[in-house]
């Protein structure tokens, strides 16, 4: 009952939008209307592209500019990952879908979430749904995932806080006219059993309704391991006129899994242990698990007033909780070969709401062509924290852990706090064309950030209020209509409420602030049908919150972390049939200043070494990075892709005091695609090759191992 209610309380927070976004609609009618009588009819001109455009090659971008707009002329670095790469690869979770980007390096996410790290930083606030924020800490769906855009570099000009290294956009699928579905079921490796559907039908002329749903069942090659998931997302498209469009989608959530943290480490390098090893509670399910539990609704109203002026109205409300209970490591003791572990718990209620408003219009003046957008966004967000221990679940063997069960016994509370903020933020931008040659891209946000925190166990109250502008400018040559050349600068700031609640140490420091410069070329080979990117960036981030060696629980806003870096990509048809993706990247990543000390977590804490960490590497930075993928579709129905992925290695955290070693992992997939029916078998890591594919980020105990050689089979039945 209680889920029940918030579904409708997220439906009523919708019809409540929707009426007032159609009330707003019916006033633009009519004054469209008045305005439409004074000016001549024009006859309908269509354009038909002579272009088809391959599947793996994206050409316009909806994120870099919050306006469609050519990827050619964003002086920023996008990498797009289509719908059709994602299903060749046969990409299960955002992570896989991710691994075709280079500049990323992956996180465990505390077992509980999806977490990257962009160009050497974290961007784990930095998720967006259709250009709406998205920080809840789960791990997405992608079954209602049309493609994904990651926008490289700070994003705030559109954005607002965040996005030090980039954001990652999901673009969801949305209803259209053509009747059609799909039905698809996967069997896999480690008893992965999977079933989605997609189902869209047109209601008349003027509607169509789309719904999406998913149910997986499957265990994993951990000890313990298993994911319990279901997914539904209904939506409906209006077309109230032929100048104003309302669309609604839902979606649920519900994703159940064993919270795992990996293998600790000693000696520098993971344990050498079995893939399979466990740490946590010998009944994980019970035990050890994370469910996450995220309902959403949007409700997005779109007005033509002509060709050249749009408005647009989007308003996204979501409920989420997490119930999340771990046994981790916490101490390696060498002496023994022992491990001292921690049971915990982590109780998370979050709401809230984002409402955007943003107008475009097409202008010409003084010899320029403008493409102008400007905004508003507003938003609020109640986030609640309960954090706790449970009695001591006793030490194991480092080597070959015998598992007690975790008992719930002898709980102690650790945090109890309450944080809300609210957003305001006005931007404008325009994409300018100077000349047939020049472009460029100007823009700026000003935010207002009220941040308050509550914590619950001492009875105190802790609120700031941060005002922040943050700007971008970029200047494009395009010599010829295959090659695009630019440069570009960027800012953005992340407030100390950005990602968890206020706290006493944090609560009187300004917002860190993030710089960007970068130039790169764009540019298309093989009458367009190949395009490559090339950049040179340098990212940083200061007023880093550092702790104070003379007083550890005091935080000083003086440290200081850059990247420099170099990224190439490659997406389209090298010839009929034969689609491509690559990408490389090199990231000479370091934390140029900073006071801070970590502690050891390897032999008697009493004893514990303590580590400088200015000059060090940050951690899930590969220093090299690639990716490739290549497929032939024969013409007869049948196909075949490879590919590889290529790792550096890269630290755990910022000690420097744990490296996961370098690695290559091959995946292949072959398929069969008919008008009525695809047939597709996906081998993962063909090679059995034994590797550390993330870690935590923040500490040198929790790192996972890459997956063993694995199959997936499905059969997806479409009409």
């Amino acid at each position: 009952m209680y889920y029940q209610l918030k579904l409708v309380r997220m439906a009523v927070l919708m019809a409540l939008a929707s009426s007032a976004q159609i009330a707003v609609a019916e006033e633009l009618k009519v004054n469209a209307n008045a305005d439409s009588s004074s000016v001549a009819e024009l006859p309908e001109i269509t354009v038909q592209s002579s272009k088809v455009t391959p599947s793996y090659q994206p050409l316009t971008t909806k994120t870099a500019a919050k306006i469609e707009a050519p990827l050619r002329d964003i002086p920023q670095t996008v990498n797009v990952i289509p719908q059709a790469l994602i299903q060749d690869q046969g990409a299960q979770s955002l992570q896989d879908a991710l691994r075709n980007v280079p500049g990323i390096g992956f996180s465990n996410g505390d077992g509980q979430r999806d977490q990257v790290n962009i160009r050497g930083f974290s961007a784990i606030s930095d998720q967006f749904v259709d250009g709406i924020r998205d920080d809840a800490l789960y791990f997405r769906d992608l079954s209602n995932v049309e493609e994904i855009e990651v926008l490289k570099g700070p994003a705030a000009v559109l954005y607002g806080r965040g996005s030090s290294g980039g954001i990652i956009n999901r673009i969801t699928k949305k209803p259209h006219s053509k009747a059609e579905g799909s039905l698809t079921a996967t069997v896999g490796s480690y008893d992965f059993y999977r079933v989605e559907a997609d189902v869209n039908q047109p209601l008349g002329d003027a509607a169509a309704f789309r719904i999406i749903g998913a149910k997986q069942d499957s265990n994993g090659f951990r000890e313990e391991d298993f994911v319990k998931r279901e997914f539904i997302a209904p939506s409906l498209s209006l077309n109230l006129s032929d100048a104003t469009k309302l669309t609604l989608q839902l979606e649920h959530l519900d994703d159940k899994r064993l919270n795992d943290f990996g293998v600790p480490a000693i000696n520098g390098r993971p344990v050498d242990v079995k893939r399979k090893t466990y740490y946590g509670s010998s009944n994980g399910e019970k035990d050890d698990y994370v469910q996450s539990r995220m309902t959403a609704g949007t409700a997005v109203l779109e007005h033509s007033f002509n060709n050249d002026v749009k408005i647009r109205n989007a308003f996204r409300a979501y409920d989420y909780d997490l119930d999340r209970n771990n046994t981790v490591a916490v101490r390696v003791l060498p002496s023994t070969n022992t491990v001292t572990r921690r049971y915990s718990t982590v109780q998370r209620q979050e709401d809230g709401y984002f409402n955007q408003t943003d107008l475009t219009i097409k202008a010409k003046g003084l010899g320029l062509e403008h493409s102008l957008l400007f905004g508003v966004e507003i938003g609020r967000q109640v986030k609640d924290n309960q954090n706790g221990n449970f009695a001591n679940p006793g030490n194991v063997n480092l080597y070959d852990p015998v598992l007690p069960r975790s008992q719930r016994t002898g709980f102690t509370a650790t945090a109890d706090t309450s944080g809300i903020s609210e957003t305001k933020g006005f931007y404008a931008q325009d994409l300018i064309t100077l000349s047939q040659n020049w472009k460029a891209l100007v823009g700026a946000r000003y935010d207002i950030f009220d941040q308050e925190a509550k914590n619950l166990l001492n009875n105190t109250k802790l609120s700031r209020v941060d005002k922040e502008l943050s700007p971008r400018a970029g200047l494009v040559y395009q010599p010829n209509d295959f090659v695009s050349l630019y440069g570009s600068y960027t800012k953005s700031f992340q407030p100390s409420q950005e990602n968890f609640t206020l706290a006493a140490n944090n609560a009187e420091i300004a917002p860190e602030e993030t710089t960007n410069y970068e130039v790169g070329a764009k540019m298309d080979f093989l009458d367009g049908n190949l395009s490559t990117m090339i950049s040179l960036f340098r990212l940083e981030r200061t007023n880093i919150k550092s702790a104070d060696p003379a007083a550890p629980t005091v935080l000083l806003p003086v440290g200081e972390q850059r990247t420099d870096g170099l990224e190439l990509s490659v997406a389209g048809k090298l010839s009929d049939g034969w689609d491509v993706t690559a990408g490389y990247a090199y990231m000479d990543a370091e934390i140029t200043d900073s006071p801070s000390t970590v502690t050891s977590v390897f032999g008697p804490a009493a004893t514990a070494q303590k580590f400088a960490i200015e000059g060090n590497r940050p951690s899930l930075t590969p220093r090299h990075s690639a990716n490739v993928w290549l497929s032939h579709r024969f013409g007869n129905g049948f196909g075949l892709g490879g590919g590889a992925v290529f790792v550096g290695d890269q630290y755990a955290s910022v000690s420097n005091e744990v490296k996961l070693p370098g690695y290559v992992r091959f995946d292949a997939s072959a398929y069969y695609e008919t008008k009525h029916y695809d047939v597709k078998l996906t081998l993962n890591n063909i090679f059995d090759k034994e590797y550390f594919i993330s870690a935590h980020g923040g500490a040198d105990l929790y790192n996972t191992f890459g997956a063993p050689r694995s199959a997936l089979l499905s059969l997806k039945l479409k009409y």
